[in-house]
């Protein structure tokens, strides 16, 4: 005789829904809107080298002077403000267009960097904000030396402080 054993129907349903709310937690399914304001207005590329972070934000349609650039303690925050009008007119008829945003993304930034010395620059609607490293922040390199190359000085006047030691031992 065999058993066989079946599961309650409920228990299926709950599980192929479990299966489908997976399935569309995917990033592939989540569009850029779900993410938050500021990483969607504001992608950031940021790489790092042995003299300098470079920061570029690709901000297009936005004039310069709408670009706010602040630093406090070790926060970088870059800000945008658009705000454009439109009007126009067809015989008695004005359609007028107002568009106002703003938007912000701030970043930690590492330790060891020469804000003083940080230059911005704005061309075709892309930002590039370079920040140098401070000097005591950059590598250093320490040569390494052998104890083979040490002169030959050091050596005979080891050896005589050793007669010299060997003299008065004997001599008292």
């Amino acid at each position: 005789m065999t058993i066989i054993r079946r599961t309650a129907p409920r228990t299926d349903v709950v599980s192929f829904r479990n299966a489908i709310d997976r399935f569309f937690d995917e990033a592939l399914f989540r569009p850029v809107a779900w993410g938050s304001f500021a990483e969607s207005r504001l992608p950031l590329d940021i790489m790092s080298s042995e003299d300098a972070v470079t920061i570029e934000a690709a901000l297009p349609g936005v004039h310069p002077e709408d670009v706010e650039i602040t630093v406090h303690q070790d926060n970088l925050t870059i800000g945008v403000r658009e705000q454009a009008e439109r009007e126009t007119r067809e015989g008695e008829r004005v359609y007028r267009e107002v568009r106002r945003s703003s938007g912000s993304r701030t970043l930690t930034l590492p330790s060891g960097l020469d804000i003083d010395h940080a230059t911005a620059s704005f061309d075709n609607g892309m930002l590039r904000l370079e920040i140098p490293r401070a000097e005591q922040a950059k590598p250093r390199q320490i040569p390494v030396t052998t104890i083979t190359e040490a002169p030959v000085e050091v050596a005979a006047r080891s050896e005589g402080a050793e007669e010299a030691a060997s003299v008065t031992a004997d001599q008292a």
